[in-house]
């Protein structure tokens, strides 16, 4: 038994297609499943919500009602007494009469019967409510049947007769191409797009019969004529019939002149165009991961979500019109500070901009390019009904991103994702560098100035705007902008800010203030910026505010060299104050606070000896483990083996060489004692 199904037939029950283009029976009678068939298969055919059609599944059942489903099967008679009574009812219960497609499965090794009915070209249609019993003559009336949501219903009983009846023409997508031959259609394209959906349809030898089974064919006249769907998905070139099928990528440049930097066009049938379009977009993505303290997860952001971002371009392939006259090609234009998505024109009638709102619901507008949506769907790079803009909400708010923005007229509808505000940040910090490297130090100066002014909680725009300044001896414009950040800036922020102001004031020679400054700053909220106060405080003098600091930062100090070296050499200072305090301590209290010091300072000392750090940070662990071995009273070969690694290491060192003879020379006399 061969499928004709241009889908995969598991596709149907795992929630790959939408709910409301599918119906299940879990059994077949003619007199109660027949005409319920029958209605359904009307109601697809009319298509209300331009979904393309939908599929029935007999012999499959709702079992609990969320979604999953229990196949139950019908015995081989019942498929074939099914397809037969379907076959008949269907013409004489229809008008205009129509004819689904009927493909019997096996399914978890049992029969079931699949019945598509496509959207049809002839309608709208109507079916009998209800057949009488035996052999009564008299007939129900007829009704036009429709899919709402997940339900067929009366057209004229639920208000929406009228509506139908305006519907008009097929969809343009599912139209007959009259300017294009069979021979435009790729047939190795479209078994490789039914290899993608794991359809059976590709085991079907005859190309125009898997044309046909798939509806990207019409009759015309005595031979096939391709539609314009099967134009955009399965030729080579499908701008060659419809100017607007090209997707263009363009990057601005964050200076004043605003220029195009890099521009990309994507061509071919449009899951191609797609697929590469969006692995473009991929590797343009800046991402930024941060481990967490005492915490299992990473805290991280991106530019750009990337599933905001594809559901913006999909929306705008999607929804936009092909037609010949609409010529400008999809656009995605990349600015430093967000993304805009435009495609055109405008969108479906009856689509207003507070159906876009964060917490709004789609209205059921009918799709512009229904067909087109089947099988974006199908190859799973489109999401369900109505979803994609609640997708993006979700998505931006889950990266810590401004909401997506939505805006257009009756010629082109434009989604704005604005970038997170750190990494506007970044593209500033870039533009910077680069106008610095060609000499333009005012523009240079202009771009962070501007940038900061448009997003002053920028912890990165902040922390530079200051640096600039104060290179421009300019000390008090940077202390406010330190101040306005401090004042208006999430506590999460303010330590990194901070730190840069100490360091500012540290190299202006202002060290009481950087130390108030240092003070003041309560918490840090990662542990690289518990790292750089550490440092600073041990460069004001402040050794105790330094081991405080490293020692919030946890696990950060074992894994950087330099932390770890500063974290020892802070406890070694420490080591030497306990020996001489004498106020609130008594002397025995000090020596084994002093001996605890050392002893740590040599574990993270031993720590650094062995990481891959630069030979002249191993050097100085090593002489720094010789010191703390000496005052631990450790074996002199150990102390001296300490001192040779640093020598190794660093030869032209010549402190090295001194304190090794000095502790000689110590353990010498010491030994004349002894003796």
């Amino acid at each position: 038994m061969t499928s004709i199904l241009p889908i995969n037939v598991a596709d149907l029950l795992n929630g790959r297609t939408e709910s409301a283009r599918l119906e299940f029976k879990a059994s077949w009678d003619a007199e109660t499943t027949g005409h319920q068939v029958v209605k359904t298969v009307c109601a697809f055919a009319n298509d209300f919500q331009s979904l393309g059609g939908g599929y029935v599944v007999i012999g499959v059942a709702e079992s609990d009602g969320a979604g999953k489903k229990r196949v139950t099967g019908l015995s081989e008679q019942d498929v074939d007494k099914a397809q037969r009574w379907l076959r008949g009812r269907c013409k004489g219960d229809i008008r205009p009469s129509y004819t689904p497609v009927f493909s019997p499965e096996i399914i978890e090794g049992h029969n079931v019967l699949v019945v598509r009915a496509a959207a049809s070209q002839d309608g709208p249609h109507q079916a009998r409510e209800s057949r009488t019993r035996g052999k009564s003559k008299h007939k129900a009336p007829w009704r036009f049947w429709i899919r709402v949501g997940t339900e067929t219903v009366d057209a004229e009983a639920n208000g929406h007769l009228t509506a139908l009846l305006e519907k008009g023409a097929l969809p343009w997508d599912n139209q007959a191409a009259q300017a294009a031959q069979l021979d435009d259609l790729r047939e190795a394209t479209v078994r490789e797009y039914l290899h993608d959906v794991r359809s059976a349809l590709r085991e079907q030898p005859d190309a125009a019969t898997v044309y046909r089974h798939m509806s990207i064919t019409v009759p015309a006249n005595s031979h096939e004529t391709p539609r314009n769907v099967g134009l955009l998905f399965f030729s080579d070139d499908p701008q060659r019939w419809f100017a607007g099928a090209r997707i263009v990528v363009a990057q601005f440049a964050g200076d004043r002149a605003g220029e195009v930097q890099n521009e990309r066009v994507f061509r071919g049938p449009l899951p191609a165009q797609l697929c590469n379009c969006l692995r473009h977009l991929e590797g343009l993505a800046h991402s930024h991961v941060q481990k967490q303290r005492e915490q299992s997860q990473v805290r991280g952001w991106v530019s750009y979500p990337l599933p905001a971002l594809r559901e913006a371009v999909v929306n705008a392939v999607y929804h936009r019109s092909y037609r010949p006259e609409i010529m400008e090609p999809t656009k995605i234009c990349l600015y430093p500070d967000r993304v805009e998505v435009i495609s055109y024109p405008g969108p479906v009638p009856g689509l207003e901009q507070r159906h876009l709102a964060p917490d709004a619901s789609i209205p059921p507008v009918g799709a512009r390019n229904p067909r087109v949506g089947e099988f974006l769907k199908s190859l799973g790079l489109a999401e369900g009904w109505r979803t994609g803009v609640p997708n993006m909400y979700r998505a931006m708010a889950e990266n810590g991103s401004p909401q997506p923005r939505f805006d257009f007229d009756a010629g082109w509808f434009r989604a704005t994702l604005p970038a997170h505000p750190e990494y506007a940040a970044v593209s500033a910090l870039q533009d910077a560098a680069y106008l610095r490297t060609v000499g333009s130090e005012e523009d240079a100066f202009r771009r962070i100035r501007e940038a900061w002014d448009a997003n002053e909680n920028s912890a990165a725009l902040t922390a530079e705007l200051m640096r600039r300044s104060a290179e421009r001896d300019d000390l008090d414009a940077a202390e406010r902008v330190f101040e306005r950040f401090r004042n208006a800036a999430p506590d999460t922020a303010i330590a990194n800010v901070s730190n840069t102001w100490v360091e500012i004031l540290l190299d202006h020679d202002r060290a009481e203030d950087a130390r108030r400054v240092l003070y003041e700053t309560s918490r840090s909220t990662s542990a690289r910026d518990a790292v750089d106060a550490a440092i600073l405080a041990r460069r004001l003098g402040q050794p105790r505010l330094a081991h405080r600091y490293f020692e919030q930062a946890g696990d950060a100090v074992r894994m950087d060299a330099r932390a770890s070296h500063e974290f020892a050499q802070t406890k070694m200072r420490l080591a030497q104050d306990a020996m001489y305090e004498r106020q609130h301590r008594s002397r025995a209290v000090n020596l084994r606070l002093n001996r605890r010091l050392l002893v740590e300072a040599r574990q993270l000392l031993e720590r650094v000896s062995q990481m891959n750090a630069s030979a002249t940070r191993r050097a100085w662990a090593w002489r720094d483990l010789a010191r703390v071995r000496i005052s631990l009273r450790s074996p002199a070969n150990e102390v001296e083996a300490a001192f040779g690694n640093a020598i190794d290491l660093l030869p032209t060192e010549a402190r090295f060489q001194d304190e090794l003879q000095q502790f000689r020379d110590y353990a010498r006399r010491g030994q004349g004692r002894d003796t």
